[in-house]
């Protein structure tokens, strides 16, 4: 299987399927000195394990990391950081029913075409429990991005017909509310919503946004490695995200270029933007204003509701997915969406040390 890595010099591989052993990711391109211990990993990882309140899959995971290489006494080495998740609360028995036939919203069917073979537990590699590498090497791109004084924190918007009051933003509700919403009394209106929602043998989708704040000017390339374009990607990749935007997305289609172009001015801090339509990025580089990505997640496919299919015989059948399962996956994926843009932006950084001779001159003369 091809494609299990990302990045080019902040490279991460992910390996590993929901009811084996174990999942993990190797990281390469980690800069030596980084203050780095198992606790700073699993504050990310909490965030995403399932179980934590009744809008999540009951299924207990404890997620724990365990750093494998790449950290001595305390900091990372240079070498490839290689960490590991074992996995605790496999039921495969969960799902023996559904072994020979494909699940409505899943990728059983598409995973059989290109493989002629699939583990139907849980999705195998397809299953959401891969994203436990992501997040994983995500806290550490996120660890060094607060070392260059840049921000990087994803929340929802909305589930379902319920959104945020963007003038009650609490960023500290983030981490407090079961729908990592950012206004609380949104929060509860979607917790409310939700039971129905669960009550009716049904899921939900919903949206989730990341802001990037402290990025200066100039990180991204102009054409392939656009840094919105690498960001899309990376968002794209999440399981469930089926559409994403950066900075007013769809809604600049309908505009005057006289209503939609972010005006410059210029202070003793430096130049700056007095509006923010493109989302902190101009021709596939960032502009110095905030960087914002959203993204558009389907309902969790697995629900409690007769549906039809077909099996591996090509017969048509009714199925009736059991086992353990999210009404709305949207909380959980907040903090992959987290981990996915801190590891582009870190890697586009990178990248861009080279870009000029006058800096590469810099670094090296001194």
């Amino acid at each position: 299987m091809a494609g299990n890595s990302f990045g080019n010099i902040f490279r991460v591989t992910t390996w590993g399927e929901s009811h084996g052993k174990a999942l993990g990711v190797v990281v390469d391109g980690v800069p030596a000195g980084l203050p780095l211990c198992e606790k700073d990993i699993q504050i990310f990882l909490d965030r995403r394990k399932p179980g934590q309140s009744d809008i999540s899959t009951p299924r207990r995971e404890d997620d724990q990391v365990e750093i494998l290489s790449g950290v001595f006494d305390g900091k990372t080495t240079g070498t490839s950081l290689s960490m590991l998740v074992r996995s605790t609360s496999q039921k495969s028995r969960d799902y023996s029913q559904i072994a020979d036939c494909y699940r409505p919203g899943h990728a059983d069917y598409s995973f059989d075409a290109k493989y002629g073979f699939r583990d139907y537990r849980g999705g195998g590699r397809s299953s959401g429990r891969e994203t436990i590498g992501r997040v994983a090497a995500g806290a550490v791109a996120s660890k060094i991005l607060k070392e260059l004084g840049i921000d990087v924190y994803a929340y929802t918007t909305a589930i379902g017909p319920v959104s945020i009051d963007r003038g009650h933003f609490d960023r500290s509700a983030i981490l407090s509310t079961p729908t990592s919403m950012p206004d609380t009394t949104a929060n509860e209106q979607a917790l409310a919503y939700l039971r129905e929602v669960k009550a009716n043998s049904d899921s939900m989708g919903g949206v989730m946004e990341c802001t990037v704040t402290g990025l200066p000017a100039g990180v991204g390339d102009p054409v392939f490695e656009k840094l919105d374009a690498n960001l899309a990607k990376a968002v794209m990749s999440i399981g469930a995200v089926k559409a994403v935007e950066i900075g007013d997305g769809c809604a600049v289609s309908a505009r005057y270029a006289s209503e939609n172009n972010d005006s410059f001015y210029a202070d003793e801090d430096g130049v700056h933007k007095i509006t923010n339509h493109s989302g902190g990025t101009l021709g596939g580089l960032s502009d110095g204003a905030p960087v914002i990505i959203r993204a558009y997640v389907k309902p969790t496919p697995s629900i409690f509701q007769k549906q039809h299919t077909v099996n591996q015989a090509g017969e048509n059948i009714e199925i009736a997915i059991t086992g353990r399962h999210d009404p709305v996956i949207v909380p959980r994926a907040v903090v992959v969406m987290e981990a996915m843009t801190a590891i582009t932006v870190l890697d586009a950084l990178l990248s861009n040390m080279s870009a000029r001779l006058d800096r590469i001159v810099d670094f090296y003369k001194r």
